[in-house]
């Protein structure tokens, strides 16, 4: 399983960025995905993830500003991000269990100006 994210730059503080990852596999056979994001220096920490059976979580830091979806027909993962923040700043990575077993694709570099 490969999965690639895109969709990172300089967004003004107050705007909005949509981040997407493509995944080699079909997500119907993905239990848990979800959004991850690192600063440097700092453990990655899970902003929002999706199941299967839809459940979805978030981070108290993201909770009503980013939107975590599934696309199954174009095999990606979405994460919607509005109203950024100076501290959204950071490497996200998309990430993936298939049969139990965590992936992680390359990150991408989201950088939020005030």
């Amino acid at each position: 399983v490969q999965l690639q994210a895109s969709g990172g730059g300089l967004v003004k503080e107050g705007g909005f960025l949509r981040l997407s990852c493509a995944v080699t596999t079909s997500l119907f056979s993905h239990e848990v995905m979800g959004w991850y994001r690192q600063f440097p220096g700092k453990q990655r920490e899970m902003l929002a993830i999706s199941t299967l059976g839809d459940f979805t979580n978030y981070a108290a830091s993201v909770k009503g500003r980013f939107t975590i979806s599934r696309d199954d027909a174009k095999n990606t993962l979405e994460l919607q991000m509005n109203h950024v923040k100076p501290e959204d700043t950071g490497v996200y990575y998309c990430m993936s269990t298939l049969d139990g077993k965590p992936y992680f694709g390359q990150g991408t570099l989201v950088t939020v100006s005030s």
